[in-house]
């Protein structure tokens, strides 16, 4: 009986204290208060990118996404979106020992009258890959996983910059 009681002082005295502390969840990627409801995603049908923003946006519930630009209160577009690897640095040979793996993508948001909430924002990832050519296959398949890290990355930092848009008034934008 009193190891109970203990037991459930603790749990408690712990829950007090977590609550005290200002330990919250962390919710909703885009945080609820988006100053719109509706947005249509400007990028091809088969973009892994665009596919994977659709779906964190479906998933979080707080935006409809529409399929014509006109229905959209939003339209985020993806102006340009490349990949690239350069060489970091060589062995004794001459042989590549480490690449870089740059992810570039510009984004943009504004409403359907022209408007821009987000101007061209270019978003930069970067990641280190070593590579050893007896391993050449297990090599592609870590830059593939690498560049999926990356686009997952990117959609959090798209998302995340899309919660913070404040846009201005659509008065004083005129």
């Amino acid at each position: 009986m009193f190891k109970n009681r203990r037991l459930l002082t603790l749990v408690l005295a712990s829950t007090l204290l977590l609550s005290a502390c200002g330990f919250k969840l962390r919710g909703t990627i885009l945080g609820g208060d988006l100053p719109f409801k509706s947005i249509y995603i400007a990028a091809p049908e088969n973009s892994t990118l665009g596919s994977e923003l659709r779906r964190y946006i479906r998933g979080s519930g707080e935006l409809e996404i529409k399929q014509r630009a006109e229905d959209a209160e939003a339209i985020l577009e993806i102006v340009s979106e490349t990949r690239n690897k350069v060489i970091l640095s060589l062995n004794s040979q001459g042989r590549v020992r480490e690449y870089v793996l740059y992810y570039h993508v510009t984004i943009r948001v504004r409403n359907n009258a022209g408007v821009e909430y987000m101007a061209p924002t270019l978003i930069t990832l970067k990641r280190d890959l070593s590579y050893n050519e007896s391993q050449v296959l297990a090599k592609e398949a870590e830059e593939a996983m690498l560049y999926r890290d990356m686009q997952s990355d990117l959609v959090q930092q798209i998302l995340r910059r899309m919660a913070a848009i404040k846009p201005a008034d659509d008065a004083t934008a005129d």
